[in-house]
């Protein structure tokens, strides 16, 4: 098993590690999360022995082999296939050594170590890794230097994961694959058979791949069993539980503080003052945990155009030669929310650029509203920003006549305060570069937002974050993202880009994970007998009806819960002689809250039942 005890670490003077512990029992696979710049990549590094610890330990099995994603695979002439299989060292050594070797003892060894690690079959699983990973046969012929940087990528993790490392740490290993390679990678690592670590923003890949979560916080680590979606609701109840006892403490501490400060020059009391100040000396001050940084994007809110804002009638799109996407006859409204699926290079990209204008259609017609706006963000564009200029100057040069306080308020809405708005491109993080391309990509308020791979180097609080933004923004939004979590919660239309066409798909995000983890291609397009129903204006207006009932039900709860809040903030109900009241009003206040969240949930399953008739 891997220990770290009590280790202490600092860069710079600033402590990243103070008396931090924790056990990763074998063949466990563990999420690593905490805030960005906690020190999680320093962990990896200090794991690795590239980094010298100030103090404790990190103890490894005898012999352990640690592998990780190198940064890049170098551009050369070698094919990806042979790139990978060079990945298994032993292998290679093994094999090069059995060409010279003379000594028949010595050749038996080689041989039978040979058949241990299953040698002989390395060239089908490297294969196998680098299909999934989304290369097919003919591309794994092909030399690395034929590749960009993000598909050498894809090639080195593919490499580790050849070469079976007794503990494998990858850090963000989904930030350059798609959908498919990302759902591939969470199938793989639920198999692998040594212990994986991982530094990863994927809701889901920390929900489905992990067995437990060590979360960095505070300089110290705490290890928690389960997936992510547990962690946050322990970490929730915690947190809630430890806010609570603050609050009683506080109310405690104050009601004893006011009899001393009352009585303490009293000489019939002062001996009771003297005891009540030795009580609160005695008492072990509670400290809530600090809540984390609300994090925010603000779209700018557009005009409501006539529908549709995007009409195509038969329109092919390509590169100059044969259409990638024909007979391409789709509709987009103000209110779609709208996730492209489909395989690496079935053409998602390439349907992007012709929403965007940034393609032209070869064939067919393509009508779009006279005013629409549209705002386009590939991840592409972080790399291109200007990197010796500051976010501040990014946008005084598309917002020249605009005063600072409102251009720094605009960032700031994105979240990049005063510190990051006069920092240097060069010296942000990857997640503040992302911010700022959001930003630049919804300045003038678009009806139609495009979004290809949004959230790599985003991590989970932003994820959340530009979740709640999309769900409220009043204009289309259309996305390609290999994060599911976001897709779930964002798409209400899923379409499907194969085989050169684009088609609704029938079923749900799920069964699209299920279809692609089995190999299952055959997806069906919607056909016309199977779309549902339109919506009565009698089935209309009831649904409306509901709605407000569930509006008034919340209201009145919220004035009760208001009610209740004052009760509980009064001292004087927290007097040793009204313990059983106070216990009673404890219990009514947890079940006003309860029924507050019960509320809510009908409300919001009531307006979607309300939006969906009233779209049908």
């Amino acid at each position: 098993m891997l220990r770290i005890d009590d280790i202490t670490y600092s860069v710079e003077g600033r402590p990243l590690f103070e008396g931090a512990s924790a056990t990763i029992p074998t063949g466990h696979k563990v999420g690593l999360v905490g805030r960005n710049g906690a020190g999680k990549t320093t962990l990896f590094r200090l794991i690795r022995g590239e980094l010298a610890l100030e103090g404790g330990t990190i103890t490894l099995p005898a012999r352990a082999k640690i592998g990780g994603v190198a940064q890049e695979v170098p551009s050369s002439s070698t094919s990806l296939l042979d790139t990978v299989l060079e990945a298994d060292t032993e292998r290679c050594a093994l094999l090069a050594e059995s060409e010279t070797a003379t000594d028949p003892s010595r050749i038996a060894d080689i041989q039978s170590r040979l058949a241990d690690i299953d040698a002989w079959s390395a060239e089908g699983r490297a294969s196998a890794i680098l299909k999934g990973l989304g290369f097919d046969a003919e591309a794994q012929l092909r030399p690395c230097s034929d590749f960009s940087g993000g598909w050498r990528m894809r090639v080195a993790l593919a490499g580790v994961l050849f070469a079976q490392p007794d503990y494998l740490l990858l850090d963000e290993p989904t930030n350059y694959l798609d959908l498919e390679g990302a759902l591939w990678l969470e199938s793989y690592l639920q198999k692998y058979p040594h212990t994986v670590l991982i530094i990863s923003h994927d809701r889901g890949l920390l929900n489905r791949a992990v067995q437990g979560i060590l979360h960095l916080d505070n300089r110290k680590l705490t290890y928690w069993q389960g997936g992510y979606d547990q962690f946050a609701r322990q970490m929730t109840e915690r947190r809630a539980v430890l806010v609570d006892e603050k609050k009683k403490q506080d109310a405690r501490r104050a009601h004893l503080q006011a009899f001393v400060d009352r009585f303490k020059a009293k000489a019939s009391k002062a001996t009771q003052a003297q005891s009540r100040v030795k009580m609160l000396e005695k008492m072990d001050l509670i400290t809530a945990p600090e809540e984390a940084k609300k994090v925010v994007f603000t779209f700018p809110e557009p005009e409501e155009l006539s529908p549709p804002i995007i009409n195509m009638d038969g329109a092919a799109v390509g590169y100059g030669g044969k259409p990638v996407l024909r007979h391409l006859s789709l509709r987009i409204d103000q209110d779609d929310r709208i996730a492209l699926l489909g395989r690496n290079g079935e053409g998602k990209s390439t349907l992007s650029k012709l929403l965007a204008g940034k393609l032209e259609a070869a064939e067919g017609r393509i009508v779009r509203s006279s005013k629409l706006r549209i705002g386009y963000f590939a991840q592409h564009q972080v790399d291109e920003l200007q990197i010796d200029e500051t976010p501040l100057q990014h946008i005084q040069a598309i917002r020249p006549t605009e005063g600072q306080p409102r251009l720094r308020a605009r960032l700031a809405g994105f979240g990049l305060g005063a510190d990051q708005a006069d920092t240097v491109v060069r010296r942000l993080s990857g997640g503040q570069k992302a911010r700022l391309s959001l930003l630049l990509a919804t300045i003038d308020a678009p009806h139609l937002l495009i979004l290809d791979e949004p959230t790599n180097h985003l991590d989970i609080e932003s994820r959340e974050a530009l979740v709640e933004a999309l769900t409220s923004y009043s204009g289309a939004v259309v996305l390609v993202s290999h994060d599911m979590h976001l897709l779930s919660l964002v798409a209400d239309r899923l379409w499907l880009v194969k085989g050169g066409a684009v088609t609704p798909f029938e079923d749900d995000l799920e069964t699209y994970r299920k279809m692609l983890l089995s190999g299952d291609t055959e997806m069906k397009p919607i056909k016309a007998a199977d779309k549902p129903r339109k919506a009565t204006r009698d089935e209309i207006l009831a649904l409306r009806a509901e709605v407000r009932k569930c509006e008034d039900r919340v209201a009145k709860l919220e004035e009760m819960h208001a009610k209740l809040q004052a009760k509980m903030a009064d001292p004087a109900l927290y007097d040793d002689a009204r313990v059983a009241e106070l216990e009673s009003w404890n219990r009514k206040f947890a079940e006003c809250q309860s029924a507050m969240t019960r509320a809510e949930t009908l409300w919001v399953e009531a307006e979607n039942r309300l939006a969906k008739a009233e779209r049908s």
